[in-house]
C-alpha cells in the first residue's frame, strides 16, 4: 500500500509534489477507483498519495469565456445537480445520473472518470461528442489537450507523471444543437456499460442537419466516433430512413470488443440499437431527458461543497495518528494509516456496525457519513479521517431514543438476515434530512446503491414510508 499520504491545502503544494515524486505519486479526488485497484495490487510502484479533497474552489462548475469549467472536484452529484449542466450540456448529466449510486456520485470525481480511463466509463462518452478539453497543469505550466486527443490506448493517457488535471472545458450545446446520452446495461443501477452512446446534432430551419457528432463507449479500447455515419446525416432531415442508416453505419464502423458483459456480434447490434433510438428522440425534440427533478443526494446541507481549507500540508505516515471525531466523540488512533476507512472504522475503532460486504463499491453496506455526505467507507482511504467528523449506524441513535428509520425498520420487520441493514439506514437517515415526505421514486433512488440479498425490499421500502409519516407527524 501506500508510504505516505499528503492532504495539501493549495493546487501548488500537489504539482510541487507531483513534481517531486513523479510515477510515484498519485492524486486523490475521488479515489474510488484508485484504492480498489491498490488493494488489488494494480500499482505496485505507488507509494505518495496526494489528497486534494480539502482544497476550496476546485469543486466549482462556471462559465468561462463562453466555455463550462469543471474544476477536478466536481463530482458526479454535483453534476447532476447543477442547471448551468442541465440545460447546456445535458448529455453529460444524463450520463453523471448513470454513474454507479448516490454515495458513489458523492464521491467520484469527473476528472477521475476521465484519468482512469476505461472505454466503459460513462462520461467520458459525452465529452468526447460535445469536444470537450482538458487542461493539465504541472509545476511548469499548463496545456491544453482536447479530450479525444488525451487517449493513447486502454487505460492510458497522454498524462505526465508531473500534471495534475487542472480544468475540464466544455463547449456549451449551440442553440441549434441538441444532445442526448444513452446507456445499455446490465440492470437499472451500478450498472458498467455494456454499450453506451452520445449524439449532438445541429439542424437548420428546414430541420436538415447540419452538424453531428456521434460517440460510442463500451466497444473499442478507447471511445470512438461513428464517423461515417456523422458524415452520412449531413444535410438530410433526420427521416426513419436516415435514421436506420445512420444506425447501421455506426455499427459497421466499430469492431466491438468481447467480454463477460457481452458479446462482440451482441454489442455491434446494441449499437445500432442506441444510435438509432437517440436519433430518433432527437429528431422528436423530446423533452423527457431522464433526469429526476429532485434526485436524493444524501450529501448534507453544505451539497458537498468543500468550504473549511486545510490550514497547512498534512502528511501522514505509518505512525502518523489519525485524529478525527467520530459519532460525536474525538479519537486519536496510532494505527491504520494504511488501510481503508471500512478498515479502519472496523479494525482500529472497533464499530462493528459497518460491514463490508464487496469492498469495492457495490453493496452499499459500509455506508456512512464523511463530513455529512454518505460515503462507501470501502472506497475512502483511512488517512481522510484526520479531521474529519464521521458518523456509522451507531452513531445514529440519539441517547435512548432510535432514529425514526431504525425504529421503522423494527417496526415492519425489515431486517432479515441483517448484513446490509446498517447501510440502508444510512441511507434511509440520509434521505430524510432531505426531504420531508420523500416519494416513492425518490425512496428508491436512495437506496440504488444497496443491496439486500435476501431480497427483502418490500419491508425496506415501507419501513422509509413508515419512517417518513412519523417525521411529518412529529414536524
Amino acid at each position: 500500500m501506500w508510504q505516505a499520504y499528503y492532504s495539501v491545502s493549495s493546487v501548488e503544494e500537489a504539482l510541487a509534489l507531483l513534481d517531486e515524486h513523479g510515477a510515484a505519486a498519485r492524486i486523490v479526488a475521488g479515489g474510488t477507483d484508485l484504492i480498489i485497484e491498490m488493494e488489488q495490487g494494480q500499482h505496485p510502484k505507488l507509494q505518495i498519495l496526494i489528497d486534494i479533497t480539502r482544497v476550496p474552489g476546485l469543486d466549482s462548475i462556471a462559465i468561462r469565456d463562453g466555455m463550462i469549467v469543471l474544476g477536478p472536484l466536481v463530482t458526479h452529484n454535483h453534476v447532476v445537480a447543477s442547471a448551468t449542466i442541465r440545460e447546456r450540456a445535458l448529455p453529460l448529466a444524463q450520463a453523471s445520473w448513470e454513474v454507479g449510486a448516490p454515495q458513489i456520485r458523492n464521491r467520484a470525481t469527473v476528472a477521475g472518470n476521465l484519468i482512469t480511463a476505461s472505454p466503459a466509463n460513462d462520461t467520458i462518452t459525452p465529452l468526447i461528442a460535445m469536444g470537450a478539453e482538458v487542461i493539465l497543469a504541472s509545476f511548469a505550466g499548463e496545456r491544453s489537450v482536447k479530450l479525444e486527443d488525451f487517449y493513447s490506448g486502454f487505460r492510458e493517457t497522454l498524462l505526465r507523471p508531473n500534471e495534475l488535471l487542472r480544468e475540464i472545458r466544455i463547449p456549451p450545446l449551440a442553440e441549434d444543437e441538441r444532445g442526448a446520452f444513452l446507456k445499455l446495461g446490465l440492470r437499472r443501477a451500478q450498472a458498467i456499460s455494456v454499450v453506451d452512446a452520445a449524439l449532438i446534432v445541429a439542424r437548420d430551419g428546414d430541420g436538415l442537419v447540419t452538424r453531428a457528432r456521434i460517440a460510442l463507449g463500451s466497444v473499442a479500447a478507447t471511445i470512438v466516433r461513428a464517423r461515417a455515419a456523422e458524415t452520412y446525416m449531413l444535410g438530410k432531415p433526420l427521416s426513419p430512413e436516415l435514421i436506420a442508416e445512420a444506425g447501421r453505419l455506426a455499427s459497421a464502423g466499430v469492431k466491438p470488443i468481447d467480454d463477460v458483459r457481452g458479446s462482440a456480434d451482441y454489442r455491434s447490434e446494441m449499437v445500432k440499437v442506441l444510435v438509432a433510438r437517440g436519433l430518433r428522440r432527437l429528431a422528436a425534440e423530446e423533452i423527457e431527458t431522464g433526469l429526476p427533478a429532485e434526485p436524493p443526494m444524501l450529501w448534507g446541507e453544505d451539497g458537498a461543497i468543500v468550504k473549511r481549507a486545510l490550514p497547512e500540508q498534512i502528511k501522514h505516515l505509518p505512525e502518523t495518528p489519525i485524529e478525527s471525531c467520530v459519532n460525536g466523540v474525538e479519537r486519536r488512533i496510532e494505527t491504520g494509516q494504511q488501510k481503508s476507512l471500512l478498515h479502519w472504522l472496523r479494525d482500529d475503532l472497533g464499530l462493528t456496525g459497518i460491514k463490508e460486504g464487496c469492498a469495492e463499491g457495490e453493496c452499499g453496506a459500509c455506508t456512512v457519513f464523511l463530513d455529512d455526505v454518505a460515503v462507501m467507507a470501502c472506497m475512502v482511504h483511512a488517512p481522510r479521517a484526520h479531521g474529519a467528523e464521521i458518523v456509522t449506524v451507531e452513531g445514529l441513535q440519539q441517547g435512548d431514543d432510535l432514529h425514526l428509520i431504525q425504529q421503522a425498520f423494527i417496526d415492519e420487520a425489515a431486517v432479515q438476515c441483517g448484513y446490509c441493514t446498517p447501510g440502508f439506514l444510512m441511507a434511509g437517515a440520509k434521505l430524510l434530512d432531505e426531504f420531508e415526505q420523500p416519494n416513492s421514486e425518490q425512496i428508491n433512488y436512495s437506496i440504488s446503491g444497496n443491496l439486500c440479498r435476501c431480497t427483502g425490499y418490500y419491508k425496506i421500502v415501507e419501513a422509509f414510508r413508515q419512517a417518513a409519516r412519523r417525521k411529518a407527524e412529529v414536524a
